[in-house]
């Protein structure tokens, strides 16, 4: 059986999906460090920017094991992805119901998503050059 040859992302992809991941998390952050509200409105949106990263990743793990043939339960997939869609409507909900410019909730959408991106093809990249790797034939 051939092994199909995976080629691994280029420099400038790994750069700007870490470049991305970073403006965006810093972005986020950053704003929620100016903001005026209360500390606990603070840690609900940090919390959900934690919860939207990790679940974005889990989503593109699970979509990648089924397209890899590795075995994913039903179970774990919907969760990834059910998790990954709570988080955005945490977001949306909190934002909206948030006393907040429009500018200021566009701003922290913006960040959350570009965030949920990058972590995603962050997590591509790594698995890709892990992969690419270990199918390397050596001369």
């Amino acid at each position: 059986m051939e092994q199909k040859q995976i080629q691994p992302p280029s420099n400038a992809f790994i750069a700007a999906s870490w470049c991305a991941l970073f403006i965006g998390f810093i972005a986020f952050i950053i704003g929620l460090w100016n903001a005026s509200m209360q500390l606990n409105e603070k840690g609900y949106y940090f919390t959900v920017l934690m919860f939207g990263l990790f679940a974005a990743i889990s989503v593109q793990k699970a979509v990648r094991d089924q397209l890899e043939g590795i075995p994913v339960t039903s179970l774990y997939y919907g969760i990834a992805w059910f998790s990954t869609l709570l988080a955005i409507v945490l977001l949306t909900v909190g934002l909206w119901n948030a006393d907040l410019e429009r500018s200021e909730k566009g701003f922290y959408a913006m960040s959350f998503l570009l965030s949920l991106f990058a972590a995603i093809a962050v997590q591509k990249n790594t698995r890709d050059m892990k992969a690419s790797k270990s199918t390397e034939q050596p001369f």
